[in-house]
């Protein structure tokens, strides 16, 4: 690799060989000649005089693409699409007179951009899957796990590990669903001509309407898909872009608060990401263990957020039918937001598959909370046994608030228990008051939402995957 020049942290660092394969030029103008090559053979099976043997040669030269011989040519004529018709005329002299017959630039362009995103998609979905998968199986694992939860990031009634997993989940479900639905509206620009008229085709075949749509039809059968957009200007609507950047913008909220909920556990020393043996965790300071891969989790999910403003802005200033102002922009916004959310994914699952989750600690901040959300059982209980509740509520609230003041302004432990054991009103040992807070007592229905939504919402789901060839995730730094 060449240091002396600028080179893409996605492609360097953190997306996957997968996903920049799909963006590569390789795939991208072997695509081309795909889509020239269903072209050819369309308007051959439609009578235009197009040879099988001017397909056969330009099939025999579908990869080995001339990059130099375009590239010298489109210093001359400044266009990309024509500097690599030539080229591919250059190894197919036969054939050379029908390459592109009838199509626009968009032709290839546009309905390359639209496989891309459907290929780039299924990686994406594919990803989706297997952090769920994972996460599931953290959740079933620590259903029952009391915790102190937070609204405001205040202690609040307690949850489980396992339900608060499921958050998680639900939220990527919820991608899940996106992904597919958008994929399977993705259609095929087909063959529209430079203002989406089709007149150059309705000029070839002397004016049959029929084939002309016929020979959509064709293309998108031979490209792999079942339909084509109606109508279109030259280019297929930008807004096809937005929506699919919003589908991956989507993705990165998700994994953004996954991975806030990572990073606020990680400093309570609750739950961890996984932490490498020869890591380093601070440059200055030795003994940090900092939550870096969740964090960069944010990162790049803030980068991927705040691209969604690109296909935005794109799709509202379109003029009319065509304008060029989207190429440069399309260029960047789109690839690097699916090899940064394919980052992101990576990411998601390298972290959820290697939690470290520390009980101990977990039940330490949980009992230090949970005296003062017992309270209103320990008090019905003493109302049980002959106390007045208003005097009895009267006392917790005293006992309550002069605990919490020596907790704030002293660093003292916590002594509600023995304050309320020692007060006569309520006729209650500590021992008995230890029984009170066990704190399974107080998950509500946590363990049961949990153990339902896995069987009733993932397992379904997981199902649908389960021969799909989901490979192994890693990280390269």
């Amino acid at each position: 690799m060449e240091k002396n020049t600028y080179v893409s942290p996605l492609s360097e660092r953190y997306a996957d060989e997968e996903m920049k394969r799909l963006f590569s030029p390789d795939f991208k103008f072997s695509t081309w000649r795909r889509l020239w090559i269903a072209l050819a053979e369309a308007e051959h099976e439609l009578g235009l005089p197009v040879t099988q043997e001017q397909i056969d040669e330009m099939k025999a030269h579908a990869d080995d693409i001339n990059y130099e011989v375009a590239e010298v040519r489109e210093k001359i004529v400044r266009h990309d699409v024509m500097s690599h018709v030539y080229a591919y005329g250059q190894q197919c002299p036969s054939a050379a007179g029908i390459i592109h017959l009838g199509a626009t630039s968009c032709y290839v362009g546009d309905n390359t951009d639209l496989i891309i995103m459907r290929e780039a998609l299924c990686v994406i979905e594919k990803k989706l899957v297997a952090v769920i998968r994972v996460l599931a199986d953290f959740a079933e694992k620590y259903k029952s796990q009391p915790t102190l939860a937070f609204t405001h990031f205040q202690p609040a009634q307690p949850t489980t590990v396992g339900k608060r997993a499921t958050l998680w989940i639900s939220d990527l479900l919820s991608d899940l669903e996106n992904v597919k639905f958008r994929k399977s509206r993705l259609k095929l620009l087909g063959s529209k001509g430079t203002t989406g008229t089709q007149a150059s085709f309705l000029e070839l075949f002397g004016g049959d309407v029929g084939k002309v749509r016929e020979l959509d039809r064709k293309i998108a059968e031979k490209m792999g898909f079942s339909d084509v957009y109606a109508v279109s200007g030259q280019t297929y609507s930008r807004k096809v872009d937005f929506d699919v950047l919003a589908v991956l913008a989507g993705i990165a909220e998700s994994a953004a608060k996954f991975s806030n909920d990572i990073r606020l556990l990680q400093h309570l020393k609750e739950i961890e990401e996984p932490f490498e043996k020869g890591q380093i965790g601070s440059s200055a300071m030795a003994y940090k263990r900092n939550p870096m891969r969740s964090e960069r989790i944010a990162s790049l999910s803030r980068y991927v957020i705040s691209d969604l403003q690109n296909p935005a802005l794109t799709a509202a200033t379109q003029w009319f039918e065509r304008t060029l102002d989207d190429s440069a922009n399309k260029r960047i916004s789109v690839p690097e937001a699916f090899l940064a959310t394919d980052a992101i994914l990576n990411l998601y699952v390298n972290v959820s598959d290697g939690l470290i989750v520390y009980p101990k600690v977990i039940e330490k901040h949980l009992l230090a909370e949970l005296p003062f959300m017992a309270t209103e059982n320990i008090m019905m209980d003493a109302v049980m046994r002959g106390g007045n509740r208003q005097e009895l509520h009267e006392k917790i609230r005293v006992h309550s608030m002069e605990a919490s003041r020596r907790i704030k302004e002293e660093g003292a432990e916590c002594d509600l228990l023995d304050r309320i054991a020692a007060d006569p009103a309520f006729s209650v040992t500590r021992g008995e008051l230890d029984k009170i807070l066990e704190p399974s007592r107080y998950v509500g229905c946590a363990p049961e939402q949990t153990e339902a939504f896995l069987s009733d919402e993932v397992a379904p789901v997981l199902a649908e995957y389960e021969g799909e060839d989901i490979k192994a995730v890693s990280i390269n730094v």
